[in-house]
């Protein structure tokens, strides 16, 4: 009983860190789309009008993943709390969880190389 104890705590540990990782890259996403607001009202933006609509289009579908994951993680978090710790945590949730991990992981490695991107079109234009 006590391991199981321990691996549950270890996944729901790892659920409480993804949620707060995705919270943050939210937050994120809230100052970047202020940022390309300023530009897009100077004057001289035109020419990088279909880079800055990129961008926009591509926060909007971050918000989208975003949301996406953080409901996925808060629905394993549930089944973990209604799971019975008295018998063996099944095969399900640790499959699930390993879906979500790759899910996060890949979200992650898109994330970084938007940030990226992004940072690099700031330094272009402040």
């Amino acid at each position: 009983m006590q391991t199981e104890a321990v691996y549950s705590s270890d996944l729901t540990f790892n659920l409480e860190i993804w949620k707060r990782e995705l919270k943050f890259h939210k937050s994120e996403l809230v100052l970047f789309q202020k940022k390309l607001e300023e530009i897009a009202g100077r004057e001289d933006i035109e020419k990088s009008s279909y880079e800055l609509e990129s961008f926009q289009n591509r926060i909007m579908i971050e918000r989208d993943a975003i949301t996406k994951l953080l409901h996925r993680c808060r629905a394993k978090l549930g089944n973990l709390h209604s799971a019975d710790h008295y018998k063996n945590i099944d095969g399900q949730l640790q499959y699930e969880k390993r879906s979500l991990y790759e899910d996060l992981r890949h979200y992650i490695k898109l994330h970084y190389e938007f940030k990226e991107n992004i940072m690099d079109f700031f330094l272009k234009w402040l």
